[in-house]
């Protein structure tokens, strides 16, 4: 299937404007977590300049965080390079899981979709492919949704940074993120896979919490991930099954 660059089509404009708007619920809780992350890189001791560029750059909060304690600690390049990788696993899931949806597109749209591909998005447009199947300019849609919740994320983000010194430690910034983290993820565990990942990483972290250099959260998010994919395979294999039975 060959399909067509950016185009002026007005198809394509409106299935963007879809994407946005399909993002805006996710809204708040993006811009909540994009401040506490900001606020975060600060307050560990980087930088305004270096920490407004690791926001560019990286657009990864989880694993922002997981290596803002290990900077702050002077580990070495390796260790740190280690949590924000492992942190950042489940994103080699989303490419195989996308990859049928936008194997048709050139190297460079998919690079830019994968560069702006978050959790929620993802979810989002995994569950509209389930209902709805392969449809007309999915690429505008996921695009979309994923640059809105990328803007709202470096807004946030950078706001955070260069307000960082004003922030009293007292006002539990900490906990706001923890809740708005819990508001994206929380959809994501209304399927199996997901269910299953966040029930076996969560105890093994937890359990593993006191291994040198944040391990613990290393080894539950392996957990959790190994959890989430033999859970996928089991629920394709059961409704291929059940394909197979009503054929």
């Amino acid at each position: 299937m060959r399909v067509a660059s950016f185009s002026r089509d007005p198809a394509w404009r409106l299935e963007f404007g879809r994407g946005v708007r399909a993002a805006f619920p996710a809204g708040p809780g993006v811009l909540a977590w994009g401040v506490v992350t900001g606020v975060a890189m600060v307050k560990s001791g980087l930088t305004v300049p270096w920490a407004i560029l690791i926001s560019l750059l990286v657009y990864a909060g989880s694993a922002q965080l997981a290596a803002l304690p290990l900077i702050a600690a002077a580990q070495p390049v390796w260790i740190i390079a280690l949590a924000g990788f492992v942190t950042n696993l489940r994103f080699v899931i989303y490419s195989a899981s996308l990859r049928r949806w936008f194997e048709a597109y050139s190297l460079r749209r998919r690079l830019l979709l994968g560069y702006v591909t978050g959790d929620f998005t993802f979810a989002m447009f995994m569950s509209r492919v389930a209902r709805e199947g392969e449809f007309v300019h999915r690429d505008a849609w996921f695009l979309g949704a994923c640059g809105f919740n990328w803007l709202l994320w470096q807004v946030a983000s950078i706001v955070g940074i260069v307000a960082a010194t004003a922030v009293p430690s007292e006002w539990g910034l900490q906990f706001a993120g923890t809740l708005a983290l819990l508001a994206l993820a929380i959809p994501a565990c209304l399927r199996w896979p997901g269910l299953a990942g966040a029930a076996v990483a969560a105890p093994v972290a937890v359990l593993a919490r006191g291994l040198p250099f944040g391990l613990g959260l290393v080894a539950g998010i392996l957990a959790g991930i190994a959890a989430a994919v033999t859970m996928d395979a089991a629920v394709e294999r059961r409704r291929a099954t059940a394909q197979v039975e009503r054929g």
